[in-house]
């Protein structure tokens, strides 16, 4: 485990712990660490630690379409828009729905001068976006205010329901008589 410290301490730092010592969903956990920590390094400019660190965390075979995102943003960020180009390709072979990769590859074709590509892949980003819309988790403050709202709404056709079904007994009863 040299060079990683989880929780508290020192960041993540290459190289990683040995896949076959964590279990799946110690893997996953590490490999979200990895990526938060990777972008605080991008937007610090420290690109190479990123990389190396991204690089590392293949090894896990987790969450692989992100790395390659967030591999293609750092190399984009550090101008090497070739190896952009194949992280964000290999994005969108491990998750061909991945709206983000086929847009962030269409701004690398376009700075490349590949216009016809860039529209190609914008269209496609666009087109997954409105197909795969990201899904939105809501907190439980939300949920709870959700609730309050929702749950008057739900008696208001119960009691239309109820009242029909008064109205129909009620007329009954009177052209029984």
């Amino acid at each position: 485990m040299a060079g990683h410290q989880s929780g508290e301490g020192k960041a993540l730092v290459p190289p990683l712990p040995d896949p076959s010592e964590l279990t799946a969903s110690e893997r996953k956990e590490l490999v979200g660490k990895v990526l938060e920590r990777a972008e605080t390094l991008r937007r610090e400019k420290r690109y190479k630690e990123a990389i190396d660190l991204l690089v590392d965390a293949l090894r896990y075979g987790e969450e692989k379409a992100a790395i390659y995102f967030r591999l293609g943003n750092v190399y984009f960020d550090a101008g090497d828009l070739s190896r952009a180009e194949y992280a964000y390709q290999r994005a969108i072979q491990e998750d061909p729905r991945h709206a983000s990769a086929h847009h962030n590859l269409g701004v690398v074709y376009r700075k490349q001068g590949k216009i016809a590509e860039s529209v190609k892949m914008l269209k496609k980003a666009r087109s997954l976006e409105i197909r795969y819309p990201k899904k939105v988790e809501l907190t439980p403050e939300q949920k709870k205010l959700i609730w309050h709202v929702a749950w008057p709404m739900m008696l208001v056709p119960l009691g239309l329901l109820a009242l029909v079904f008064f109205l129909a007994w009620l007329v009954g009863r009177l052209s029984g008589r």
